[in-house]
């Protein structure tokens, strides 16, 4: 086992955990540091490995919700329990919000609609700067929606501006909050219908990639690796996560719109 090895893992599982959930493209920021550092490292399997740590952090993060909101569903599916009613309702909003996305992530994977800029990195550039425009355009929006007054309509918006989520370098959290917060819901709603969203979605694209990892042949070294890797994007996840909905409940989203418009020009200039 190597230290040096380890701390390249390390750094991935932090850089993942740091990117994925704020409007930056943790996608693309693998994509930055796989071409600013010479790592001899399956980035493809990293991505999906660390991916699951964050998607693990997130159901920690809003475990009460999805125990609730799959408890009520269930409720009111058999019972018509009225006291269930909204949250039944809100599953079924969160399964409308998904299909655009996943519609055309089925589209993407079959016919690779990517394979030719999947790893440009000056569309990482462009995708950032593309961020900071709508992150800007929405800086200042506060709707007055919440969960319960979300319509098909509003849930089916959100779902399309997910798909910009599916282009490489534009950060789903990102487009499904400016999504959320252009049909009037709170910011805090907003946010938390993105990562209700965000989970299904995440599930979904897990099983679809899981079967590369089961096509290579992993040693027990690179496995603990892996794991490690895994361990340290779960956490970060979970507390840049809390954090971040701080930012968003302030409206301080200012601070993301000025990072990913400088980051988008350096890797223009510069990569």
């Amino acid at each position: 086992m190597s230290f040096i090895e380890l701390c390249k893992y390390i750094f991935l599982g932090f850089i993942q955990g740091m990117t994925e959930t704020i409007p930056v493209s943790s996608s693309g920021h693998l994509m930055i540091f796989k071409n600013l550092l010479d790592l001899d490292i399956n980035f493809d399997t990293i991505a999906i490995v660390t991916n699951f740590g964050s998607l693990i952090a997130i159901i920690l993060l809003f475990r009460d919700d999805i125990i609730r909101l799959i408890t009520n569903f269930f409720k009111y599916l058999f019972n018509h329990n009225k006291e269930a009613k909204y949250d039944y309702q809100y599953c079924w909003l969160i399964i409308l919000g998904c299909i655009p996305a996943g519609l055309m992530g089925l589209v993407v994977s079959k016919l690779d609609l990517f394979a030719k800029i999947e790893n440009n990195i000056k569309i990482v550039g462009i995708s950032l700067i593309i961020t900071a425009i709508l992150l800007f355009i929405i800086r200042n929006f506060k709707g007055k929606k919440h969960d319960y007054d979300i319509s098909g309509k509003n849930a089916l918006t959100i779902g399309l501006f997910q798909i910009l989520g599916l282009f490489p370098g534009i950060s789903r959290s990102g487009s499904t909050i400016v999504g959320g917060l252009t049909q009037g819901l709170t910011r805090d709603t907003a946010f938390k219908y993105s990562f209700m969203l965000y989970i299904p979605m995440s599930i979904a694209a897990m099983a679809l990639e899981v079967t590369d990892i089961f096509k290579t042949t992993i040693d027990a070294i690179t496995l603990f690796y892996y794991l490690i890797a895994l361990l340290v994007s779960l956490v970060v996840t979970f507390l840049v996560t809390k954090w971040f909905r701080n930012i968003v409940n302030n409206g301080k989203l200012i601070y993301f719109v000025a990072y990913c418009f400088i980051v988008g020009i350096l890797i223009l200039i510069f990569m």
